[in-house]
């Protein structure tokens, strides 16, 4: 089990760009695949910010601002999906990663408060 959440993160968006460059681009796939390169991408940047927080309260709102950004990612991959049915089983694996992380940042957030 992987416990350094920053690496997770990270190897997470390389994933998502890596699932990305096999998807045709059309118009129905290329704004798909901006927003959830950028979504992806900030997880892991925001709980980088997080580890540098300035005190409690900035770092739980880092976090917040990472679990969302891992909802809406979860958003993504579901229309990726749909406009891309043939992906389904590499989808499905990056969406339960998401949910992991999302859950592991819940997580975090909690025992913080």
């Amino acid at each position: 089990m992987r416990f350094d959440l920053e690496e997770r993160t990270t190897e997470f968006a390389k994933n998502i760009i890596r699932l990305c460059r096999k998807l045709k681009h059309n118009s129905v796939s290329n704004p798909l695949i901006g927003q959830i390169i950028r979504s992806a991408g900030s997880i892991g940047a925001n709980y980088r910010e997080a580890n540098d927080a300035l005190g409690k309260k900035d770092f739980v709102y880092r976090l917040r601002i990472s679990r969302k950004e891992a909802k809406e990612t979860l958003h993504w991959l579901e229309l990726i999906e749909t406009a891309n049915p043939n992906f389904e089983k590499e989808v499905k694996i990056l969406f339960q990663e998401a949910t992991e992380i999302k859950n592991i940042l819940s997580s975090i957030i909690n025992k913080t408060k």
